[in-house]
């Protein structure tokens, strides 16, 4: 198997993503710039085995994960409706449900990102 390098601006890239770990093993090499970025940033840098057992799985968090111990995405089709009106018509719904019981704004920014990901975008 190839071995997958990161460098300063993987590590970067990364965390605008949103990836807050990344799994390391034998078959990942990051660089020591690129070491010194991830601590910079706060993004944690795993051994494969280092994980532990009783962590918590928080998918309301993320659903990004380290390219290192994912396969890679298919592309997903251009959206077919304008980004703009599908997050004001969730927003309309989970308002009829909820109704004021939750920050507008922060509805907004959840939806936003929830979209953003689903998109790949």
């Amino acid at each position: 198997m190839p071995k997958i390098f990161y460098t300063e601006r993987d590590i970067e890239d990364l965390y605008h993503q949103g990836v807050a770990t990344l799994v390391v093993n034998d078959d990942v090499v990051v660089t020591d710039v690129a070491r010194e970025k991830a601590r910079k940033l706060g993004v944690e840098l795993l051994k494969e085995h280092d994980q532990p057992s009783s962590a918590p799985i928080r998918p309301y968090i993320t659903k990004n994960v380290s390219p290192s111990a994912a396969p890679p995405l298919p592309e997903t089709p251009a959206p077919s409706q304008p980004t703009a009106a599908l997050e004001e018509q969730v927003f309309q719904a989970v308002q009829n449900k909820v109704g004021g019981v939750v920050d507008s704004s922060l509805l907004k920014a959840i939806i936003s990102r929830v979209l953003k990901n689903v998109r790949g975008s």
